[in-house]
């Protein structure tokens, strides 16, 4: 596999197991430390959690040549509790993962046009992928942070990309029904 694509592929795999690491441990809050006022960008995990994904949204949509645009976040919090919202974050990262996956080097190249509010902005498939896992990445980070001032203690976030770090992934790898080998780790 084309070593850059062998990235993008890694990365999509890593942008699901750490959101599955992610909601598990949302799920054990309770439904008012979900929804509580935190100190982040966005005000709380409900918040933040629905932002990921909207997000994902918009730019899912338009690498695949949608023209969703602003419309996907015309609902900032789509869903008001922790398990509708990781059954969809799980379908957005399948997604995401299945596109990465079916790269051909010369698609990195291919212009994506992101329909804005009263543009649209055309950028190269490949730093478009790079943005949205590092925009990813940014707020998962700010939701681990927020998760230290709850009951719950935040999950380990970046274990997933190396080889040394097949010891950690594999019972979330399994719960997406990947393996090691099928994936070329």
């Amino acid at each position: 596999m084309d070593s850059a694509l062998r990235v993008f592929t890694k990365l999509a795999v890593n942008n699901a197991l750490a959101n599955l690491r992610l909601a598990q441990a949302v799920a054990s809050l309770s439904q008012a430390d979900f929804e509580a006022p935190r100190t982040g960008f966005f005000p709380s995990l409900k918040a933040t959690l629905n932002h990921i994904l909207i997000i994902d949204w918009f730019y899912i949509d338009a690498i695949r040549g949608g023209t969703l645009g602003p419309q996907a976040w015309a609902d900032e919090t789509p869903f008001g509790d922790a398990a509708s919202l990781y059954v969809a974050q799980r379908k957005s990262d399948l997604q995401l993962f299945a596109f990465c996956q079916g790269l051909a080097p010369h698609d990195l190249a291919a212009p994506v046009h992101l329909h804005r509010q009263s543009r649209i902005q055309t950028e190269r498939l490949d730093d478009v992928l790079s943005h949205l896992f590092q925009h990813q990445t940014h707020h998962r980070g700010q939701a681990h942070a927020m998760l230290s001032g709850t009951p719950t203690a935040p999950p380990q976030l970046d274990e997933f990309i190396t080889a040394d770090d097949a010891k950690f992934r594999s019972e979330e790898l399994s719960a997406f029904g990947w393996d090691e080998t099928a994936l070329g780790f």
